[in-house]
């Protein structure tokens, strides 16, 4: 029989488990205890547990992380783990510290599909979802390893970002166990306003999420119109704006917070002028969705054919936004020299969807119909061909 990592359960999922060998639901709370505020992996360091209880699990359950394969620490602090998902696959999650707060990036799946033309993770295809285990062996490990490594006993997380590699939505069954985990007073304690669910425009599941377990939400916007975003998030050719905007206003409901977080990252020439600004407001304005701006400053990668847009353009824009009384903020890029920024998370994914290999389709297509003169302006002699 394949022992049960118990990494995988939330309390209610850890209570029937006890349930099945015979204990009370009481000693699923110590055990978890042990395991989430402890960081304990051996059943008899757990002091408090019956024996016949620890002899129980030994034969049927785990507590298993996942193996680190590299550990990177910026100049300013910021650390990057790349962990073993098995065959071949590899996830990252990064730490992020402030002043006042210790923020955890988590990834969600090995790779994503979405494929976002200014995402390094979009780029290297998906492989897999990753489990409720493997999602929560991030937080269990960095929070764990930081207590020890800064010599802490209080705890070192306060955020958590669900922004690292793969688009959370569409692991939904995965990440729900996972978030009530981190919630959970027995477990990290996190607030839900702490707590951030990153999606490019998943309309269904964020209703979903709003029902189940709502936490803060970011959504992935990037452009101001269906035409653009099209392009740079395709999943908006399913969920477009119209509809993302008004899954977002029905989610301010049950959210945590008052507000949902554009995420809106600043390419050059491409989404960066006055008149995607003037459109942003207009489509604010219009769906009534109270929000807050993060322009985020790209972080080039050699397949995207990318830039980043100037810095002063970036603050010109994020006045434009400020100046209608929208509130934007534009981001610090921190750990950019580990590769360990917004977009830069790649890991080391076996590419099972042919993303890269269709994003490259699409350059060559978007590269000919640039270089193709407009019908009315042919070549002489081409309309007799």
């Amino acid at each position: 029989m394949t022992a049960t990592n118990l990494l995988d359960l939330d309390l209610e999922g850890l209570a029937a488990f006890c349930e099945g060998l015979g204990e009370k639901r009481f000693r699923a709370t110590q055990l978890f205890r042990w395991i989430h505020q402890r960081g304990a992996s051996d059943f008899e360091q757990m002091s408090d547990l019956a024996k016949s209880l620890r002899g129980k699990l030994a034969g049927c359950a785990t507590v298993t992380g996942l193996p680190v394969l590299t550990q990177q620490e910026s100049a300013d602090g910021t650390i990057k783990w790349l962990f073993d998902v098995g065959n071949g696959d590899a996830v990252e999650a990064v730490f992020i510290p402030e002043d006042d707060r210790g923020t955890l990036c988590v990834s969600s799946q090995a790779g994503c599909a979405v494929g976002c033309r200014f995402c390094s993770t979009g780029h290297q295809g998906f492989s897999r979802n990753l489990s409720t285990g493997e999602i929560v062996a991030q937080l269990w490990f960095a929070e764990h390893f930081l207590r020890r490594h800064l010599g802490r006993d209080e705890r070192v997380i306060s955020n958590v970002v669900m922004m690292g590699m793969g688009e959370p939505l569409q692991n939904y069954g995965a990440l729900v166990p996972a978030l009530r985990t981190m919630l959970d007073d027995n477990a990290y304690g996190l607030s839900r306003r702490r707590v951030t669910v990153s999606t490019s425009g998943v309309v269904p599941m964020m209703d979903r999420l709003g029902a189940d377990c709502p936490v803060a939400l970011a959504v992935s916007l990037h452009a101001p119109n269906d035409a653009l975003r099209d392009d740079l998030v395709p999943l908006n050719r399913k969920y477009p704006l119209a509809e993302l905007m008004s899954a977002c206003k029905r989610y301010l409901e049950p959210a945590p917070r008052d507000f949902i977080t554009f995420e809106y990252c600043m390419l050059d020439g491409v989404n960066d002028q006055p008149e995607h600004a003037r459109q942003l407001i207009e489509l604010v304005r219009t769906s009534g969705v109270s929000c807050k701006f993060n322009l985020i400053p790209f972080n080039p990668f050699p397949a995207s054919g990318l830039l980043r847009s100037p810095a002063p353009r970036v603050q010109a824009f994020a006045r434009l936004l400020a100046d209608a009384g929208i509130v934007t903020t534009v981001r610090k890029t921190r750990g950019d020299d580990i590769d360990a920024a917004c977009g830069q998370l790649a890991g080391d994914v076996k590419d099972r969807t042919r993303a890269a290999e269709r994003m490259a389709e699409r350059r060559v297509v978007m590269m000919r119909k640039a270089e193709s003169p407009p019908p009315d302006r042919q070549p002489v002699g081409e309309a007799a061909r």
